[in-house]
């Protein structure tokens, strides 16, 4: 198992090399360096506090829906895990599906709380993060339509069908599955325990579980999705974190094109962060590739004055640079203290 995810790492990571390449080459290595060569270290240095304000943010709405969940971090190692989760996220294909058994795995540890606890909260974080995003999208394209035609561009209108139809599709199939939740869980009981049990049974030094003990997992993971949804106070704290931490992003993609001598209007990060974050479902690790080059096509499909391809993938660069290595870096030095401890 652990050769199989190790080689889908690195076809990943070989996928996401192969897609830069290619977008380096449609806009050109040379303007690109001379892109990057000029940029603000300053501005630069701002993209980087937007970026640790974005991570500080989502951890803190992790903290609150542990809390939620009867599970008390402080906020120091509620950061701590956070980034670890980033670095999941980062280093799997998929990226949050692929991350979310890991993270889940990492708050057990680092909480000393039952897995399916740990995997409930991330799974409710980043259903959390969803919601924002998509109304902040709706936001920023209205704004940007009222200054721009977005006729003039057949990409720009697609992107606007898409954020219309995830902003009223994926909370209308949430609802049906919330209200669906019971029937749910008891198919996802009979597929998963003969299949958990099967895999228990080829892996050395691990106990086969029973029916009795797989259900009670599950059931576990679903009373604590229940409790995280019938709490107010604490889903309206968490979605307030939660947009808090989309606007540091979108402030960072802002400053980035400013640092490279292209300033864009804020409506238009407001809306292309969101959609190429979707792009992290690919099968690339945290989306690497994927994301660059939805981003860079949204930009420059946009009527924006001076913003070609070199520009747009320079900035792109800058902020995604920050948005996805810090944590990954920050996030494997968490994920490494806490494997080294559990060893001791």
């Amino acid at each position: 198992m652990a050769g199989g995810r190790t080689r889908a790492t690195v076809l990943g990571f070989a996928g996401a090399i192969a897609v830069f390449a290619v977008l380096f080459w449609l806009a050109g290595v040379d303007d690109l360096l001379v892109q990057l060569a000029g940029a603000d270290r300053r501005l630069v240095g701002l993209v980087l506090l937007a970026t640790l304000g974005w991570l500080a943010a989502w951890g803190l709405a992790l903290r609150v829906v542990l809390s939620v969940l009867g599970i008390q971090l402080s906020v120091p190692r509620a950061l701590f895990v956070f980034t670890g989760a980033m670095f999941a996220n980062n280093v799997t294909p998929f990226g949050q599906a692929g991350g979310e058994p890991i993270t889940a795995l990492l708050i057990s540890r680092v909480a000393d709380t039952e897995y399916e606890t740990g995997l409930a909260a991330i799974a409710s974080v980043d259903t959390l993060n969803f919601v924002p995003s998509i109304t902040i999208a709706l936001i920023g394209v209205g704004y940007f339509v009222t200054e721009a035609t977005l006729g003039t561009s057949r990409r720009l209108e697609l992107a606007l069908v898409a954020v219309v139809v995830l902003a009223v599709g994926v909370p209308t199939l949430v609802y049906l599955g919330w209200q669906r939740r019971y029937r749910l869980e008891a198919r996802i009981v009979g597929v998963l325990t003969p299949l958990v049990r099967r895999v228990a049974s080829h892996v050395p030094r691990v106990p086969e579980p029973t029916v009795e003990g797989v259900e009670r997992r599950i059931n576990g993971f679903f009373r604590a999705i229940e409790r995280v949804a019938a709490n107010p106070r604490g889903l309206a704290l968490a979605l307030a974190l939660s947009s808090l931490g989309w606007l540091c992003q979108m402030l960072g993609l802002w400053l980035a094109f400013r640092a490279v001598g292209t300033p864009i209007p804020l409506s238009v990060a407001l809306f292309v962060v969101p959609i190429g974050a979707i792009a992290g479902v690919t099968p690339l690790p945290g989306g690497a590739g994927g994301i660059e080059s939805v981003l860079v096509v949204l930009l420059v499909a946009a009527p924006l004055a001076g913003v070609t391809e070199a520009v747009a993938l320079a900035a792109v660069v800058v902020f995604r640079g920050m948005v996805y290595w810090t944590p990954t870096v920050l996030g494997g030095v968490a994920t490494g203290a806490v494997g080294l401890r559990s060893r001791a």
